[in-house]
């Protein structure tokens, strides 16, 4: 790619950074005018809590469709990994720190399959990480019993478990540590793509596979390791939600992908592959969350806030393709 075309593609990611970043701060603008409670302090920590899962998932959504590929299952595997730290700590009176291994490792195993499904099998990816979705959806329901699945009785033990998302690590901090695991996965993922050799393949294969090929990559080890990452980063969504809840819910997850992918569509990663940031995914999912949050406040019932986010997300698509023709 030349210098000019690398001029042109930075300006648009930027461009698109700011237009999402515009978008958010309108609208907390706007739902702090109509409300007067949408800009306390409860509220604001509430919408932090609402963004950590949904922004972690949209976390390893982003470098699969910066591929050019889909996932549909990260809400259901979310829900598999969250199942399986229950079973872990609770059946199996597992430390917290190994059940909590399991979960993630759970949702790295699903994408790992996804990966391999894909690009061994040649399968595209909608129809494999749909056909993940029911596994994955019905294996929560064999694996937990159809119950929830509750964690310790005991107070210490559970203390242990709930702090992992509602506690705070830093005193007088009150954020909760959700939030500071987001951020956290953030910045990994910022690393990852910006930093290192899976990075740079990542784009690679999203603005032209078959020449990543040709220049001799291993084309099929990478797609694997990019869906691997995005079932780590649903794991933790997993381990995350059954903290906050302190059980493994087998019938929660489902639309979760769809918030995520909301969000990462939103924050400007571009559906045609090729163009992405954390930066922007993360802005995505606050745009997502204060959108609802504020909806919400001014109650509007659910079935219109999600017609509303449907209209948001078919407009950023929008955006992106005029951004694509300019």
């Amino acid at each position: 790619m030349n210098t000019t075309n690398q001029k042109i593609v930075f300006r648009s990611d930027i461009m698109q950074l700011v237009m999402a970043f515009g978008a958010l701060i309108l609208m907390v603008i706007i739902f702090s005018i109509l409300s007067p409670f949408f800009l306390t302090f409860d509220n604001f920590v509430g919408i932090l809590l609402a963004t950590a899962v949904n922004g972690i998932l949209a976390l390893g959504v982003t470098f699969v469709i910066i591929t050019g590929g889909i996932d549909l299952s990260v809400g259901t595997v979310l829900t598999i990994s969250a199942v399986m730290t229950g079973v872990l700590i609770t059946n199996n009176h597992f430390p917290v720190w190994l059940g909590i291994t399991g979960g993630i490792l759970t949702g790295g195993l699903a994408g790992f399959i996804n990966g391999v499904v894909i690009s061994k099998m040649k399968i595209p990816p909608f129809i494999t990480t749909l056909g993940m979705l029911y596994a994955t959806k019905g294996l929560s329901l064999v694996i937990s019993k159809s119950t929830p699945i509750y964690f310790s009785d005991s107070p210490i033990f559970r203390k242990l478990v709930m702090d992992s998302a509602l506690g705070t690590i830093i005193p007088g901090f009150n954020i909760p540590n959700a939030v500071l695991v987001m951020f956290g996965a953030a910045g990994i993922a910022y690393l990852v793509l910006s930093r290192t050799i899976l990075g740079r393949y990542t784009f690679a294969l999203g603005s032209n596979e078959e020449a990543t090929r040709l220049s001799g990559v291993n084309v099929d080890r990478w797609k694997i390791a990019v869906y691997s990452i995005c079932g780590l980063f649903s794991g933790l969504a997993g381990v995350v939600m059954a903290s906050r809840l302190n059980s493994a819910q087998p019938a929660l997850g489902a639309g979760y992908e769809l918030d995520a992918i909301a969000a990462t569509v939103i924050g400007g990663t571009s559906l045609s592959g090729g163009e992405g940031s954390i930066l922007g995914t993360v802005i995505g999912a606050f745009v997502i969350s204060v959108l609802t949050n504020g909806l919400r406040i001014k109650g509007v019932p659910q079935e219109w806030q999600m017609v509303i986010t449907g209209v948001i997300v078919v407009l950023a698509v929008y955006l992106d393709r005029w951004r694509r023709q300019r």
